[in-house]
């Protein structure tokens, strides 16, 4: 299955995806342990996870060919004056 990465995790994996395999039935809260050493717990409490583009809880089962996106929250927007009212 393909993961894709967006936000500080393309940073933190130095790409924007990869492809990794999984064992059979194996669900979305599975998938977390897999990647559970890899980044740090405190990521995991706000991450949505989506397959094949819906968002998905951990009880989703994942299949061969899935493409799941990890989406850590982001925040920020416009650096300085770019804000102001005009």
């Amino acid at each position: 299955m393909r993961v894709l990465y967006f936000g500080v995790l393309k940073e933190l994996f130095a790409c924007p995806s990869e492809d990794i395999e999984v064992e059979t039935g194996c669900n979305v809260g599975e998938l977390r342990k897999v990647f559970h050493g890899r980044m740090p717990e405190r990521a995991w409490k706000s991450m949505a996870i989506a397959v094949n583009q819906e968002y998905a809880g951990d009880e989703v089962l994942l299949f061969e060919g899935d493409e799941v996106a990890l989406l850590p929250p982001v925040s920020g927007g416009a650096p300085g004056d770019a804000c102001r009212r005009r």
